[in-house]
């Protein structure tokens, strides 16, 4: 995708189109349930749970919200961003930087399985 944003930025930059991409981190949302191949009762409980476990997995100490990629791509999408093109443009709260999403996905998943047996 991020050779994709740079060659399109490339192509359609003298048009004066901007490219860019966004590239989230783990959000704390119902979807991540079927990401992680979780029972569907267990869609209400992913958000909170997640919320809780991933505040102790990354450098920003809280998971990430849909508004946190919101603001992200309004950015890009106003004047203040207007010469930014070919970006992709990270929004994880620093995940990125020290681990990588196997290792914290699967003991979130895990943790929800629990969940799911204990209900």
């Amino acid at each position: 995708m991020i050779d994709l944003t740079k060659s399109v930025a490339l192509e359609l930059g003298e048009f004066g189109i901007r490219v860019n991409c966004l590239c989230p981190g783990f959000i704390a949302t119902p979807i991540v349930a079927g990401g992680l191949d979780l029972p569907s009762q267990l869609l209400d409980k992913v958000p909170d749970v997640a919320a809780r476990f991933l505040a102790d997995h990354q450098p920003l100490k809280r998971a990430g919200r849909p508004n946190d990629i919101a603001q992200a791509a309004l950015w890009l999408a106003s004047d203040a961003a207007e010469w930014v093109t070919g970006h992709a443009l990270v929004v994880d709260g620093g995940v990125m930087t020290r681990t990588s999403w196997s290792s914290v996905l699967a003991p979130l998943r895990d943790e929800l399985r629990a969940l799911a047996s204990e209900g």
